[in-house]
């Protein structure tokens, strides 16, 4: 879910990568599984953190993420167990439409 345009200026963006060996590997149940602790831990942070969606590849997660601070990020990493290799701030988001 994407926040209203008043978010976006005010709510920075982090993408988060996560090493995992084997990330693709993942079933629709492990998926599953991880989805909902990392949705647990979430709802215990309260809303100043949101997690729009993650992209899995073979051996790597990149997570989005909206936190008022990447304290808020790396807390959610702690409580969930989920590693962090490296977390970026987004600094605009392109696509096709940025060409017209």
């Amino acid at each position: 879910m994407t926040p209203p345009p008043a978010l976006e200026a005010t709510v920075p963006r982090y993408l988060i990568e996560r090493d995992i060996q084997g990330a693709g590997l993942m079933t629709p149940v492990e998926l599953k599984s991880v989805s909902q602790a990392s949705c647990r831990v979430l709802h215990d942070l309260g809303p100043q953190v949101q997690w729009e969606h993650s992209y899995v590849t073979d051996d790597r997660l990149y997570c989005v993420y909206r936190a008022s601070s990447e304290d808020l990020v790396l807390e959610h990493a702690r409580r969930g167990g989920f590693p962090v290799d490296r977390i970026s701030v987004v600094a605009h988001v392109i696509d096709p439409l940025t060409a017209e």
